[in-house]
């Protein structure tokens, strides 16, 4: 078996093999087959091998089969084929109906592909977490991670680079996580968010009396970061006095409080993040070049949503997991939606996308997201659903034909007369289907899709009507 082997779970060898006929028409890979679970353990499965499971939901044993697929392969995708009216447990990806169409296994395969490249995601040791906060395949973002295992266990101060919501935050916890202080407390400082008049108080402490206001001893941010990691967001927009004072802990590795003469150790590993660029800020002189060569011992650089989107199909599929697993609900995107998403700028980045998973959650709770449900500024021009397109049918097997049928004679539109006494127009409208129906397969010696073509329908949507009116085909 290859990669992108695919397992069919089927008591009934007709579906199975019309499943099977399927997959292997249109190139998914290679197909096997079972019938039961316990046939699939003769078969010796490796998870690692699978691209998705299909297991018939009959409504009969499909519950206790589910369980021992999801025990024995956790991580494996998994569909569910029929109509059944078994909810979708956790662990079910999606539901292929019958009849099969090409439109509905590609996207439900393509799922399956995201679901399975997000179990598969390159993990940090020692930090399940990471990986998932960091998804994502592109060499850009490999080479983040790459460069955080490389610096994570070492003292050097590290420069986290990346605009607004591309995740510096995570980066930085990640580090302290792999890091030999990741027993100790992370402390995150947001510097563009405090006033510079009490940004020393907030990093530094103050003593009681300090300053109007100081009505008690506080410890800073320093020394509740004792032995772990101090994260100082936005360092860009830090004031250049605290600038002076920060470059001075960084040096002497020690502080005093606001208010006091007494030096406190500062046993801290310190991590900075900006989206500015620091170089132009030294040039204007709001950055002193000092402190910028000291924080910028270790750069890492995070690239912006719209330089990977690549990405996005795995971080949308990741997001939703997410709210899935809080318990705040779920969302299917379609391929059209995906892909006008790829097409979007991205401004506020990963940050922007996990809000607009949150709000389409919200809006159509488990329901399907499709181009049109995507607020405006995210539907892009020149991007269409994908068009159903339907299978050639497999060769019908001989079929005897049906009984001759009394050709009915209709009036023209025109011509029909309504009764003084009214009539029942559904009931008359359904003989009127029915007979077509009958004389039509009649005509075409019960061949559905030659019948079909007779009535100018698709096959699925005559094979439906047949089953509407209770019509069996003659063996």
């Amino acid at each position: 078996m290859t990669a992108k082997t695919v397992l069919i779970v089927d008591n009934c060898a007709d579906r199975r093999q019309q499943l099977r006929t399927i997959l292997e028409f249109v190139d998914f890979g290679a197909v096997i087959v079972a019938e039961g679970t316990s046939s699939m353990e003769r078969l010796g499965v490796v998870p690692e091998q699978l691209r998705a499971i299909f297991l018939a939901d009959d409504g009969t044993d499909t519950p206790s089969m589910f369980e021992q697929l999801h025990h024995s392969l956790p991580r494996v995708p998994l569909l569910l084929v029929g109509e059944g009216d078994m909810p979708l447990p956790d662990g079910v990806l999606g539901r292929v109906e019958l009849p099969f169409s090409y439109t509905q296994l590609l996207s439900q395969l393509y799922r399956a592909d995201i679901y399975r490249d997000s179990q598969q995601l390159h993990r940090l040791p020692r930090v399940p977490e990471l990986a998932r906060a960091l998804v994502g395949n592109t060499p850009e973002l490999r080479q983040v991670r790459r460069l955080m295992e490389q610096v994570a266990e070492s003292e050097a101060n590290v420069l986290i680079l990346g605009e607004s919501g591309t995740g510096k935050e995570v980066v930085a916890r990640g580090l302290h996580a792999l890091s030999q202080r990741r027993e100790h407390p992370f402390v995150p400082v947001n510097c563009g968010a405090i006033p510079a008049d009490l940004l020393e108080s907030e990093l530094f402490g103050h003593e009681k009396g300090a300053f109007t206001g100081a009505i008690s001893t506080r410890q800073g941010r320093f020394e509740l970061a004792e032995g772990g990691t101090l994260f100082l967001d936005e360092i860009g927009d830090m004031p250049l006095p605290m600038q002076v004072k920060l470059l001075r802990v960084l040096q002497e590795r020690t502080f005093e409080r606001v208010g006091s003469n007494r030096s406190i150790p500062a046993n801290v590993r310190v991590i900075a993040a900006t989206h500015r660029d620091l170089e132009v800020r030294i040039s204007e002189g709001s950055f002193r070049e000092d402190l910028y060569y000291r924080l910028n011992v270790f750069p890492i650089e995070l690239p912006p949503l719209r330089e990977r989107v690549e990405d996005l199909p795995l971080l949308v599929n990741e997001f939703i997991a997410r709210l899935e697993r809080e318990g705040r609900g779920s969302v299917r995107l379609t391929s059209g939606a995906v892909t006008s998403l790829m097409r979007y700028s991205w401004p506020g980045n990963v940050r922007e996308l996990a809000n607009l998973i949150e709000r389409l959650v919200i809006m159509y709770p488990h329901g399907v997201v499709d181009l049109r449900e995507l607020p405006r500024k995210f539907q892009m021009e020149g991007v269409e659903p994908i068009p159903t397109v339907e299978l050639p049918a497999p060769p019908e097997p001989p079929i005897a034909p049906l009984p001759a049928i009394q050709a009915a004679t209709f009036p023209a539109p025109g011509a029909v007369r309504l009764p003084e006494d009214g009539i029942d127009l559904k009931e008359y409208l359904a003989d009127l289907e029915l007979n077509l129906i009958n004389q039509a397969l009649g005509a075409a010696g019960g061949v559905v899709a030659h019948a079909a073509k007779l009535l100018g329908m698709r096959r699925t949507t005559l094979v439906e009507k047949m089953r509407k009116y209770n019509i069996s085909r003659v063996e």
